[in-house]
């Protein structure tokens, strides 16, 4: 999102919403009847603790006494608070749920498997801090967000919370995060559905500047056999999801770099046969000066994002630990499934989230060892 105006593709990601049918959890139920489910458009690019203000009214008069400790679950699966909404709903409905059935809690909060969450002000802290993140590996430092305005700290978040993408561009354009706008996005935009081009322009005009990119990747593990997605079984813990919180470092080399070659270079165990041209990408390793960098980032007394304290974050190697016969039944970004062969440069400007993450999410069906 380096560019000040915003793409068509970046308006159809910051105006998606998700319908979702919220309903109360039955031991929260004081009142007969029972309340009725609360209906709402939830962001997609936004977090479920920010739609509490909107669901409370619906169930206060019912609420057991005690203080509220509001947490979100989804058959059974307490909803990390910090992972974006529309990512939730990708990685953990396989078959697209319209309305998508949550259930809320208003007591009970599950310590031991969800981090504290103090409402608009923890998920605030964790956007900064997974933001100063993102500036660190674009930049090698996270200066440009530490030395942020509290003007304009304050209208990029509020530019977040009231989905308003201008306000947004024209706040972060000055942290210079943005990739710059890449001539296939360019082209694509000024004419639209008219516009032809060869495959050898199109790989030229596809390459992207040498940088490293912010990826967060989910991995949805399915040992069952399954042919279509649909039939894939719920996530019941989130053992069952590993999360690699890891760069993709292009060098500009004047190729075309796709999306799949971005998933092969985080997944590479998953294509054993294909080999990846070490002059094209790479995996850098983060030093463990990095790690105390990003912790000085944090400002003194706020709380660090679950991402920056480890939570749920695992190294690559362990994250990836497929079994050969593993293979890719699902890539989803932003809701779409985007073909493999798409510029990566494309994805990256325009299908990445406001705290400068592209957040992928994978079905990967893993087939158990035979045991006897």
């Amino acid at each position: 999102m380096g560019s000040k105006t915003a793409t068509e593709a970046q308006k159809y990601v910051w105006e998606g919403a998700i319908p979702l049918q919220i309903h109360l959890h039955e031991s929260e139920v004081t009142t007969l009847p029972p309340p009725s489910p609360a209906l709402i458009l939830a962001p997609r690019i936004g977090y479920l603790p920010l739609l509490v203000p909107q669901i409370k009214p619906f169930f206060s008069s019912t609420l057991p006494p005690g203080s509220d400790t509001v947490w979100f679950e989804y058959q059974g699966l307490p909803l990390k608070w910090y992972i974006p909404t529309g990512v939730l709903y990708d990685l953990l409905c396989a078959e697209p749920e319209r309305p998508w059935n949550l259930t809320v809690h208003f007591r009970g909060y599950p310590g031991n498997i969800l981090t504290p969450c103090e409402g608009e002000d923890s998920v605030k802290w964790s956007f900064i801090n997974s933001l100063k993140e993102a500036a660190y590996i674009v930049n090698g430092n996270c200066k440009n967000v530490m030395n942020m305005s509290q003007s304009d700290q304050s209208e990029l978040w509020r530019s977040v919370l009231n989905g308003n993408l201008e306000a947004y561009i024209r706040v972060s354009s000055k942290l210079k995060l943005g990739l710059g706008g890449d001539d296939f996005s360019i082209k694509l935009n000024t004419s639209s559905l008219k516009y032809r081009q060869s495959a050898a322009d199109a790989e030229a005009s596809a390459t992207i500047k040498a940088g490293r990119i912010p990826i967060r990747l989910y991995v949805r593990r399915v040992n069952e056999d399954f042919d279509d997605v649909e039939d894939a079984p719920l996530v019941d813990n989130w053992d069952k999801v590993s999360y690699i919180n890891h760069p993709v470092e292009i060098h500009d080399n004047g190729k075309c770099f796709t999306l799949g070659d971005a998933v092969k270079a985080l997944l590479p165990e998953l294509f054993p046969d294909k080999s990846l041209p070490n002059d094209s990408m790479s995996l850098p390793q983060v030093e463990d000066g990095e790690g105390s960098a990003l912790e000085e980032a944090s400002d003194t007394g706020r709380a660090r994002s679950p991402e920056d304290t480890g939570e749920s974050v695992r190294e690559c190697q362990d994250s990836c630990s497929l079994s050969e016969t593993a293979d890719v039944k699902l890539i989803r970004i932003q809701g779409i499934e985007p073909k493999l062969e798409i510029p990566f440069a494309w994805v990256v400007n325009n299908l990445m989230n406001p705290e400068h993450f592209l957040h992928i999410s994978v079905y990967v069906r893993v087939q158990e060892p035979i045991t006897v």
